[in-house]
């Protein structure tokens, strides 16, 4: 048993080291998909651990503690007030920090999410229906999202006409897009990629085909990319 967990404990000390080795990748900054992807691997690392650890108990009780015959009675120890309150006590103690550290992991992430860099690029985005349009900073408009590689990117978005939601699930974040306010995501795009934007708010007849190809490219492509794009 004993050998059993230092295992866990060193396969859960692994997984997490190498995880968060895996977030400080790319320009430096919080990847708040990444930071995201990594709690969810405690989350699921720590509830396997703790079940295969409970059905383990579970088994070897019900092994130890099985009746000889069925007039068999069972007898029990009589506890101290002392060992009553420690055996309801200390396990409530180490699962409520468990519960702590996820907790306080999952405030990391969401500061992540809403701390912008001061080096962000910005682009407005606008929600209609039903399609997203997207204005750069130099004024050029896209129907696609095009982000330069390893460059923050902050979205401000509003609508012009109903509610809609900017969901990006390869950056694993969506957000509320609504008239007269405005709203924001943070991104920081350290992988060349291929994705898309779907609106993940019902917003009308053609909500489902509401969606945005959206490309992480090198810098210089970019450029190039945004030129073209300008004087279209």
């Amino acid at each position: 048993m004993r050998k059993l967990l230092s295992a866990m404990s060193g396969l859960v000390g692994t997984v997490l080291l190498s995880s968060q080795a895996f977030a400080a990748e790319g320009n430096g900054l919080a990847v708040p998909n990444q930071s995201w992807e990594r709690l969810w691997h405690e989350v699921i690392m720590d509830i396997t651990v703790i079940g295969v650890i409970m059905a383990i108990l579970a088994v070897i009780m019900l092994i130890k503690y099985k009746a000889s015959s069925p007039d068999q009675l069972g007898t029990a120890k009589k506890l101290t007030t002392v060992q009553s309150i420690a055996w309801a006590l200390i396990p409530a103690s180490v699962f409520m920090a468990d519960d702590f550290f996820l907790a306080a992991n999952g405030w990391t992430v969401w500061n992540d999410y809403r701390r912008v860099p001061e080096n962000a690029m910005e682009i407005k985005v606008t929600g209609y229906q039903w399609y997203f349009e997207f204005t750069y900073e130099d004024g050029t408009t896209t129907s696609e999202l095009v982000l330069p590689h390893n460059q923050p990117v902050v979205l401000r978005m509003t609508s012009e006409d109903v509610i809609h939601s900017f969901g990006l699930p390869g950056f694993r974040v969506k957000e509320d897009v609504m008239p007269g306010r405005i709203t924001y995501i943070y991104l920081n795009p350290v992988e060349i990629r291929e994705t898309f934007v779907q609106c993940a708010e019902f917003c009308g007849n053609d909500h489902s085909v509401m969606t945005n190809a959206v490309r992480v490219v090198p810098q210089a492509e970019f450029d190039a990319w945004l030129a073209e794009a300008a004087n279209g």
